[in-house]
């Protein structure tokens, strides 16, 4: 099977994206297919040996619509240039038809607002001229038709392929009102004034201009909400330096080739992914981590593309390029979320299916039932005209993705990389979250904790024999000893002799004396005696740490205690997510002493210990059984099984392969603080989108009725369809004003 995403352009409401989807989905070998009207995108899963990617832009061709392929990350600039020439179109159809459509205005109401008592020009006097009033009307209609042609050829071609869209809708609704007004038009000169009431020009033009005007709006508004993406791809540099001998060549970054060995000089961008093979500086990664702090790298260390060289110039051979970067596969995260689906997107996809259709039987029985009961013509038509223009389903599709594009975007600038729709809104859900201890609770690194002497021995002196003695051993408890020893700048000893004792620790002789290090099962083998810091050791070992015991010459000289320490972010981030009412558990592989000790430090309310990596999975699925929603927290790695097992998988860590894959969610900072955030996130998008469903729904349900002269048949106003096209195209405005107000979003 194939995943291929497509720009979709020329839909203008969410029956377009479901006629769409009927329509490649009837393709042989085509699996799924999801399109998003906000986001203009289709995601295609086929077959390919039984379809090509060809057949299915030709079906979407056939269906009325244009397929384009999506470029790569780095041709950012066309897809701009695209957008803000069909938002410049946009604004100046507009305009054109404002020109024509405020003096048509003025002329049609002129005469009926008479308290007013608007100047008007004699020869437009509808009671005694009224063929060149008429007339007048017509001229000023015409522009506003052609500007507006794209809803008639649309429209009409949607129906004649029976799945009738929101132009459809206009398309019939300004028709009828055009052909009434010729109608009355051709009676006027044929002598019957009194025509001159069933004049409906004003109508058609004003509602397609309202509509240009809501349309505009509309394309400006979903520009901002893939902002975040547009700010991603920008932090691509366009070049890079590429070193070839003596020379330093400046090429573009496309041309990058894995091997290449590339110049970074102090401010400027890291063109793509690699290892410094020569000099030292420090690096901001905060527009790919949200971490403010550069972070120091040597040589050896990676570098990730997009990152910006703070310091020092030096040297980096590219390992991965073009697609492959971290960046391109956070675009490429952030693109699939945007234009993926959540399942209460669903609802709103099955509605407007529907809608269009129901639309126009509506309207065409409101219209007979009022003309059948004996009201004239014109009241049947202004009935038939208003249900058609303002029932249209735009705000009803853009409800739901405007808002998950404006989240995802949300989280992407967090460092939080919210993989789908689905993801977004289950993790709203989430009432138990599984962490890892060994690096996500934890640092993942042992460190020194405690250093314990006995009698006079000088601390510094114990440290210096221990990290020499274990300078020989790699293990990593010894490996922290050493790395503690050498933060403090103390030199080592040369060791004379060296012999591990497995399970048990290291015997070394330094400057002649014999030293042990282990635990106080060699001591005691060695008839060593422990009393005096026995309760130390205790106390160490009841707060997580590991003691391990230093002899010399058959002496007890002290204690140095390693711990895997606790993440600052750790016991603040447990703390949010107990407010909001969530219950955290542990699971670690480690005894139960430890892993208890860990919990207690940073609150934790459940500890599963002792747990193997492959069974990990198997106690998320016991907390599963038990009606809970669970989110596992893990570095991606060790955790994949257990990732993918709950219902929601957030993986640790700078977005590697395997935390990309298992996970519904990275967290880019390895920030335990980003949990609490990704779940606020997820409730205020969730939120977000049911009060924009809740508008979009109560519109469409009160719009109709009014429309269909409910009002009146209790001796109300009957709805102008002036006024049912501004309050249409107010509709789908006001829905992504409120999603757009997500990009305001900050976590508590």
């Amino acid at each position: 099977m194939k995943t291929e995403s497509l720009k979709i352009i020329g839909m203008t409401c969410a029956a377009c994206a479901k006629s769409i989807e009927r329509v490649v989905g009837r393709l042989e070998g085509v699996e799924d297919v999801s399109v998003n009207f906000a986001a203009e995108k289709a995601n295609v899963r086929y077959n390919p040996k039984l379809t090509r990617l060809s057949e299915i832009k030709q079906a979407i061709s056939k269906a009325g619509y244009k397929a384009l392929e999506i470029e790569s990350s780095n041709k950012v600039d066309e897809d701009k240039a695209r957008k803000e020439k069909e938002i410049s179109t946009l604004w100046t159809k507009f305009i054109i038809s404002a020109v024509f459509a405020v003096p048509l205005l003025y002329i049609a109401m002129a005469p009926m607002i008479t308290w007013l008592n608007l100047p008007m020009p004699g020869w437009l006097d509808h009671m005694n001229y009224p063929l060149q009033y008429a007339l007048a009307e017509l001229i000023l209609t015409i522009p506003i038709i052609v500007v507006g042609y794209r809803f008639y050829t649309v429209g009409f071609k949607a129906i004649m392929r029976r799945s009738p869209n929101m132009d459809s809708l206009i398309a019939m609704g300004t028709s009828a009102a055009i052909i009434y007004s010729l109608y009355s038009t051709y009676s006027i000169c044929m002598g019957d004034f009194g025509a001159v009431e069933g004049l409906y020009f004003e109508s058609a033009g004003i509602i397609i201009t309202l509509i240009l005007l809501g349309k505009s709006l509309e394309a400006v508004s979903k520009g901002k909400t893939s902002e975040a993406i547009k700010k991603l791809m920008g932090l691509a540099p366009k070049t890079a330096i590429v070193v070839q001998g003596d020379k330093e060549i400046e090429i573009s970054v496309e041309e990058v080739e894995t091997g290449d060995v590339i110049l970074v000089r102090p401010g400027a961008k890291i063109p793509v992914d690699g290892e410094i093979i020569e000099g030292y500086t420090s690096v901001d990664e905060s527009m790919l981590t949200g971490e403010s702090i550069p972070v120091e790298k040597h040589v050896g260390d990676k570098v990730i593309g997009a990152s910006i060289n703070k310091h020092g110039s030096f040297k980096f051979k590219a390992v991965k390029v073009g697609e492959d970067t971290v960046l391109a596969q956070i675009i490429k995260l952030v693109e699939d979320a945007q234009g993926s689906k959540a399942p209460i997107a669903k609802i709103a996809d099955v509605v407007s299916g529907y809608f269009v259709p129901i639309v126009f039987a509506i309207a065409v029985l409101a219209a007979s039932g009022w003309y059948f009961s004996g009201e004239p013509v014109i009241f049947s038509l202004t009935i038939f005209i208003s249900i058609l223009v303002i029932a249209c389903p735009c705000a009803l599709g853009l409800a739901t993705p405007t808002a998950i594009m404006v989240g995802t975007g949300k989280g992407a600038e967090y460092g939080i990389l919210i993989k789908s729709g689905e993801a977004l809104e289950t993790a709203h859900k989430v009432d138990t979250i599984v962490f890892d201890k060994t690096g996500t609770i934890t640092e993942g690194n042992p460190e020194i904790t405690d250093i314990v002497t006995a009698g006079s021995f000088e601390r510094n002196r114990l440290l210096q024999i221990a990290a020499s003695a274990e300078k020989g051993s790699e293990h990593p408890l010894g490996e922290a000893i050493v790395k503690g020893a050498k933060k403090e700048s103390i030199s080592l000893l040369k060791v004379d002799k060296f012999a591990a004792i497995p399970g048990h620790g290291i015997e070394v002789q330094i400057e002649g004396a014999d030293i042990l290090l282990g635990n106080s099962k060699l001591m005691i083998d060695r008839n060593i005696e422990l009393e005096q810091l026995e309760r130390e050791s205790d106390r160490l070992a009841s707060e997580g740490k590991t003691p391990m015991y230093i002899a010399v010459d058959n002496k007890l000289t002290g204690i140095i205690a390693v711990a895997d320490v606790v993440k600052e972010s750790s016991s603040g981030a447990i703390k949010r997510l107990h407010k909001m009412g969530i219950e955290v558990v542990m699971i670690t592989g480690d005894n139960r002493r430890t892993a208890e000790a860990i919990a207690g430090q940073v609150g934790i309310d459940r500890v599963l210990a002792e747990v193997l990596p492959q069974d990990k999975a198997n106690e998320v699925k016991k907390l599963q059984a038990m009606n809970k929603k669970v989110a596992m927290v893990g570095d991606g790695i060790n955790d994949a099984p257990a990732l993918a097992q709950a219902d929601i998988g957030i993986a640790i860590g700078s977005g590697t392969d395997v935390a990309m894959e298992s996970a519904d969610i990275v967290l880019m900072r390895s920030d335990l603080m980003d949990v609490p955030t990704a779940i606020q996130l997820s409730k205020s998008t969730i939120t977000n989108i049911k009060q924009n469903l809740f508008w979009a729904f109560a519109y469409n349900t009160a719009g109709i009725p009014i429309a269909a002269g409910l009002l009146h048949l209790f001796g109300g106003p009957l709805l102008n369809p002036v006024i049912a096209a501004a309050a249409m195209s107010f509709s789908s405005v006001s829905v992504l004003a409120n999603a757009l107000r997500l990009r305001g979003f900050k976590p508590h």
